[in-house]
């Protein structure tokens, strides 16, 4: 281990403006027909205060624009390309280009997101103060259309778990809290952590976040937005990675591949318990609000119950379990006229949008 946990128990603290001394880090970005994104991403990397920055671009054999555009985002020393003549896919690039890092931070970086002004000044701040940190993570900002137009505003506090608090958090919701740009990673523990899990296309990123968090603590920017997502139809996640179960799925994948053999994290029989129950619970309550809602037709009711019965033996005794046993049982034509359950539907979308804000605030959901 190369971080020494801290005892249990998150904390909050004050946060200093800039690391003391100017840190270097990487940013590893791999392109694949982005030539329309890719200035605007790189330049928002290269234009931070406080930080000695580099960026690896690897071009997996796009089809558009991206080699010219990477040969003049080239002419600045700061940035390499590496250019494949045939597309390899998007996790083994990421790799090649992590491979070649040597700053004391890194970042995986996708060509469509940007940085905010400061973020990165913010975050090795943090990661300086507290060295048991394996990474930082903030407040993204999603969006579609125009870019916003972001200050440089000072971090409102910063927050620490120690790493096995955080996976256990984790593990209770089933859940991840991460969208990716906001993330700064410390070399030497995405070191220990091992490349990017090529099997798992979907939640890489997941596993990755809950495999450093096995290793060492977590740590958070409260306040300002620490990465810019971009929304749009072409993106991976509408496309590829969309769909109510593949997202289930996926995640129990990302958690079982850590969890799953008892022996690589302390505790992981019981933490692969609560995240398998808590995501039979999740599974069941999406059957549930497609009842409410009405769309039946739409959702995929009988795989969700299916999913929830695999991932948790105990599954008929949860609450989610006796909801949507009374919902089948009065018929998916009656639930959403019924006032018992337009309640429910109003209650639910209250606790989600409680949840989002507590989540942007805190960084947990």
């Amino acid at each position: 281990m190369l971080f020494v946990p801290r005892p249990a128990g998150g904390r909050v603290r004050r946060p200093l403006p800039s690391p003391a001394a100017r840190p270097s880090l990487t940013a590893v970005i791999p392109a694949y027909n982005y030539a329309r994104f890719l200035p605007d991403c790189v330049g928002s990397i290269l234009g931070q205060r406080d930080v000695d920055v580099a960026v690896i671009v690897v071009d997996d054999g796009s089809g558009d624009d991206t080699p010219r555009v990477t040969r003049a985002l080239a002419a600045d020393p700061r940035v390499t390309v590496i250019r494949h003549e045939r597309n390899v896919g998007q996790l083994p690039s990421v790799n090649e280009g992590l491979a070649l890092v040597e700053s004391e931070f890194v970042m995986k970086f996708d060509a469509d997101d940007l940085l905010p002004p400061g973020a990165l000044a913010r975050a090795t701040a943090l990661l300086r103060a507290e060295p048991s940190l394996g990474f930082v993570y903030g407040r993204p900002q999603h969006f579609s259309g125009a870019v916003p137009r972001l200050a440089d505003a000072a971090a409102r506090s910063w927050t620490v778990w120690p790493g096995r608090e955080w996976l256990a958090r984790r593990c209770r919701a089933g859940t991840n809290v991460i969208s990716q740009p906001e993330v700064v990673m410390r070399s030497a523990a995405l070191r220990e952590a091992g490349p990017i899990r090529t099997d798992l296309p979907h939640t890489f990123d997941l596993y990755l976040w809950l495999r450093l968090a096995s290793l060492a603590d977590v740590g958070r920017v409260n306040g300002p937005a620490q990465g810019l997502y971009r929304v749009h139809e072409a993106s991976l996640q509408r496309t590829v990675h969309s769909g109510r179960m593949l997202d289930v799925r996926e995640r129990a994948r990302a958690f079982d591949a850590l969890l799953a053999d008892g022996g690589a994290v302390a505790g992981s029989a019981q933490l692969h318990a609560d995240v398998r129950r808590a995501l039979a619970a999740s599974a069941l309550e999406r059957a549930c609000r497609a009842y409410d809602r009405g769309r039946t037709d739409a959702e995929p009711v009988d795989e969700l119950v299916d999913f929830a019965l695999a991932s948790w033996p105990r599954t008929p005794r949860l609450r989610q379990w006796r909801a949507l046993q009374r919902r089948r049982a009065l018929g998916a034509a009656r639930v959403p006229r019924q006032p018992r359950y337009v309640a429910a539907a109003l209650a639910r979308r209250a606790v989600e949008e409680a949840g989002r804000a507590r989540w942007l605030r805190t960084g947990e959901w």
